[in-house]
């Protein structure tokens, strides 16, 4: 692990094709990688063994990384609601002390990205790898409180 990432492993999934022998597993681990600093990329990565399938996906999230808005305590600037497939997720901002109200995969995208205070909830499918991509959509959505203003043509 590269000094000041939290990788977190959200979801490792074992995939079976049946050939004329038996069958060959193959695995698939959703990963997030983050600095804790408002940096965050998740990535999916695939292959024969468990441990490589992490790894591939680490160094593939860690090239899928972005910025994220985060305010002076620690939260979200605003409300955002996004859909991913039949899934939906809410982010809403809380106060300093509040706590990553979450269910575990939201969480551990939040966490790693360096929010500390803020409230979620998903409504409709928990498939994991939906439920990752509709965070990681609304982080992507969040505009800063500089770039709300300018898009206003408010001047501070």
């Amino acid at each position: 692990m590269d000094k000041g990432f939290q990788e977190y492993v959200i979801k490792v999934g074992r995939v079976a094709k049946v050939v004329k022998g038996g069958r060959r597993f193959r695995f698939n681990a959703l990963v997030v990688v983050g600095d804790s600093n408002g940096q965050v990329g998740i990535a999916l990565g695939k292959s024969k063994e468990v441990s490589e399938a992490i790894k591939k996906a680490v160094e593939k999230a860690k090239k899928e990384m972005f910025k994220v808005p985060i305010t002076k305590d620690g939260s979200i600037p605003h409300i955002v609601q996004v859909k991913q497939g039949s899934g939906v997720v809410l982010l809403k901002p809380a106060q300093a002390g509040t706590g990553v109200i979450a269910g575990n995969t939201a969480r551990y995208i939040l966490e790693a990205c360096g929010i500390k205070n803020v409230v979620t909830k998903s409504i409709g499918s928990n498939n994991p790898f939906n439920l990752a991509n509709a965070v990681i959509k609304a982080l992507k959505s969040l505009k800063s409180k500089e770039e709300i203003f300018k898009g206003r043509g408010i001047v501070q």
